[in-house]
């Protein structure tokens, strides 16, 4: 067990630094998505945790209830996928093999 355990030892402190302060990030982190060319906006936090809701009066129709709330959803899913895009995983997923840990993926 001699340096080649230090070195692992090492390696995995370091991941194990770097998945904290992605982690620390996320919390932080805070995307907005849109629907209808901006029409409505979602923000939501790294933690998927709706903060704000943007609508633009022009497409509020009393008539058209069922398209605005369309227009909601679209925006909370844009907003989602930016979210799974900056998550620690996606991120994970572009480090080099030799970032982690014993060699692993």
């Amino acid at each position: 067990m001699g340096s080649g355990f230090s070195k692992m030892k090492k390696q995995a402190k370091q991941f194990q630094d770097q998945l904290a302060k992605m982690q620390e990030e996320m919390q932080n982190l805070e995307v907005t998505g849109s629907a209808g060319n901006g029409l409505v906006e979602v923000t939501l936090s790294g933690e998927k945790e709706l903060k704000k809701i943007t609508i633009n009066p022009e497409c509020v129709d009393p008539e058209d209830i069922e398209g605005l709330q369309d227009l909601i959803l679209v925006a909370f899913s844009d907003a989602a996928s930016k979210i799974q895009d900056n998550s620690p995983t996606s991120m994970l997923d572009n480090m080099p093999m030799g970032g982690l840990p014993f060699g692993m993926k």
